[in-house]
């Protein structure tokens, strides 16, 4: 008796498992990877990984249009509901078959494996990740990740600094609490 009350138990949980590590990775960013987008997956399987998903084309002129300052071609990758949740960068512009060249975490859902999200701060980022290079822009520091192959800006308001400046930033002058502006990771 006690058996067969086991057995639907039992598949119920080994079914939560797998579906909760099928979710995990959907959301997994690593080096090389993001989601279910590896360094080899191309414009053309976007359709197929994001099926449930919406898709929003922003394509250029490419190499033929009038426009030499034409941005590059940016795919939207929006959930059922609108929720903005990647953008992402083909290498080649009008290309189908192009690979990804870059991808823009919007969502929090995607987490690295030190557990770090788009709204995690400064500190959270630097206890868990060596970061290899900070530059300046006129608007932000761009922190460099080399362990995950990717690019953090942080907007100056939360580095207490003047807009329209290129003094250097070490790490030792953000602050702990300062949030990220951007997220991109990068397939090069």
């Amino acid at each position: 008796m006690i058996k067969k009350n086991l057995l639907p138990i039992i598949v119920f949980a080994f079914s939560l498992l797998i579906i909760s590590c099928s979710n995990s990775s959907k959301f997994k960013i690593e080096k090389g990877r993001v989601g279910e987008i590896t360094t080899k997956t191309t414009i053309q399987e976007l359709n197929k990984i994001f099926k449930n998903d919406s898709i929003v084309k922003n394509l250029s002129e490419g190499a033929q249009g009038d426009n030499y300052f034409q941005e590059d071609d940016e795919y939207f990758i929006f959930e059922k509901g609108g929720k903005l949740l990647l953008t992402i960068m083909p290498k080649e512009q009008l290309d189908s078959t192009s690979t990804i060249k870059s991808i823009e975490i919007h969502d929090e859902r995607f987490k690295t494996e030190s557990g770090i999200t788009v709204n995690s701060s400064f500190s959270e980022i630097n206890a868990n990740n060596s970061i290899n290079k900070i530059e300046r822009t006129f608007s932000s520091a761009t922190l460099f990740l080399d362990n995950l192959n990717c690019t953090i800006a942080i907007d100056n308001e939360e580095l207490g600094l003047k807009e329209f400046n290129t003094q250097k930033v070490t790490k030792e002058q953000i602050p702990d609490l300062a949030k990220m502006k951007s997220f991109i990771v990068w397939f090069n």
